[in-house]
């Protein structure tokens, strides 16, 4: 079976009668078997998925008017996101055998529209991490080269796309954790706006920063798994209820575009030569298509990891308060008092990253020292969304380098926790701000025959721009 890179051509060739729901399940159901040694998955819903796609070969032969606009197409789930009596663990302990009690609202739609989930793709634990590492199930491994990371903390939902075992993947972008992995594994990775889809169902790392994403192999992909996704949930007060455009039109580029870059991360100490060089390659070919392309000073950029950093170890400290032992997940078993089984299970079930970034957390919100590190730190951050709307005023897009560097080898930043926290660096500012940011696959077999990404940022619920520049330059 061909490797599908477009959901497009495999729906025709479901409707031609060239494949079926069940033959692509199979296929895809080979693939992750082949690809265990990658650690992709955490749990695989064969029996399901087969299933399921049997009952949507019978629809297409009875009902062909009735089938949805997903219909045929596989994905996997990142282990965050909730699916109506299915495990999900958010990659932790303290999660240990918990059963979803309903679906969350972005998943629900996609069902909705025929899609298939092939199971639940391992991650970092409940998504702080940017390598894979921090996994209960063990780190994940990059297609293109087994001895590295595939970023995080969606590294499974990436390399599940990459190693062909699904069509599309959906994830979670903290800081990150979409466009980051998708830049390593030569995907396209797509974080919407804030409230742009639902987080009713997304296991909370950072309420005010979370974020669905998407991970596929081309745009129209991205944009029409966005475009069924987004809206407004009763389910969940800060989600969007600005209407949704029709992104999968991916409407053409008329005019030119005023595009900027900010000159602080082309010089940013870390940022690899090859990689520099690839973006600056980036910014020539805009300027000949016909666009305006200038450099933009950014004086904020060495607070962004601080501010990040700050604010989401605080929500992360009041969100993972409800992992306790007492309602649900693990429970230390040698507990004798009600004090030892809150320390205990919280001890065990959770990672040592998790516990840095709780302690963290609680340590800036306590009362001594809340308006020196926390107060501040939303302070900055205002200052930042001040500045991007500024200059977004001015400017149409702005490009930045997904990563400073290629994908490293596994354990290589582990022990190193402010080299792994700065390796954030580019793609923490729109979660920042709130604003949409995709990642493209600008070179697949960059350095090493490792891929390199490309950022492209748009204002505040102008994902129809993003999507249509996008489709254009890839």
């Amino acid at each position: 079976m061909p490797l599908y890179s477009s959901y497009k051509i495999l729906r025709q060739d479901i409707l031609d009668k060239k494949t079926s729901c069940s033959q692509l399940v199979a296929h895809y159901l080979r693939q992750a078997k082949e690809n265990e040694h990658l650690n992709i998955y955490v749990e695989i819903f064969a029996d399901e998925a087969i299933k399921k796609a049997k009952a949507l070969d019978e629809k297409l032969k009875s009902n062909p008017e009735q089938i949805g606009r997903l219909f045929g197409m596989v994905i996997s789930i990142k282990d965050v996101i909730c699916y109506k009596d299915h495990q999900v663990s958010a990659a932790s302990k303290i999660l240990e055998n918990f059963t979803s009690l309903y679906t969350s609202t972005a998943l629900q739609r996609l069902l909705d529209e025929d899609v298939i989930v092939i199971g639940r793709t391992n991650c970092d634990q409940f998504a702080m991490g940017s390598s894979n590492e921090n996994s209960i199930y063990g780190p994940t491994r990059n297609y293109d080269d087994p001895t590295r990371v595939p970023g995080g903390s969606s590294g499974g939902a990436a390399v599940s796309v990459q190693a062909d075992t699904c069509l599309a993947a959906l994830g979670s972008d903290t800081g990150g954790s979409v466009r980051q992995p998708a830049a390593f594994c030569g995907l396209v990775g797509m974080k919407p706006t804030y409230g742009r889809i639902s987080r009713y169902g997304l296991i909370a790392y950072a309420s005010s920063f979370d974020q669905i994403g998407t991970l596929t192999h081309c745009v129209y992909d991205a944009a029409l798994l966005v475009e069924l996704m987004a809206g407004e949930d009763k389910f969940d007060a800060t989600a969007s209820s600005v209407k949704v455009e029709h992104y999968s039109q991916l409407e053409p580029i008329n005019k030119p575009l005023r595009i900027g870059y900010f000159k602080s991360a082309l010089e940013y100490p870390s940022l690899s030569q090859e990689i520099k060089d690839k973006t600056l390659h980036f910014i020539q070919a805009q300027e000949q298509a016909g666009h305006t392309v200038e450099s933009i000073e950014f004086p904020l950029l060495e607070y962004v990891i601080p501010t990040y950093y700050v604010l989401t170890t605080a929500e992360a400290s009041s969100n993972l308060s409800r992992f306790d032992g007492v309602r649900f997940g693990f429970r230390d078993a040698s507990v004798k008092s009600l004090d030892d089984l809150y320390r205990k299970s919280r001890t065990d079930g959770f990672s040592e990253e998790v516990k840095k970034r709780i302690m963290l957390g609680t340590f800036v919100l306590s009362a001594d020292y809340y308006d020196a590190y926390y107060t501040k730190a939303q302070k900055v951050r205002q200052l930042i969304k001040k500045r991007m709307n500024h200059i977004f005023e001015h400017f149409d897009l702005i490009i930045m380098p997904t990563t400073a560097s290629i994908a490293w080898e596994i354990g290589h930043a582990k022990d190193d926790p402010m080299a792994m926290y700065l390796s954030d660096i580019f793609t923490v500012l729109p979660n920042l701000s709130g604003i949409p940011a995709i990642n493209l696959p600008i070179d697949k077999s960059g350095i090493n025959g490792l891929a390199i990404g490309m950022q492209v940022f748009s204002n505040i619920n102008e994902e129809n721009l993003l999507f249509s520049f996008s489709n254009h330059v890839t």
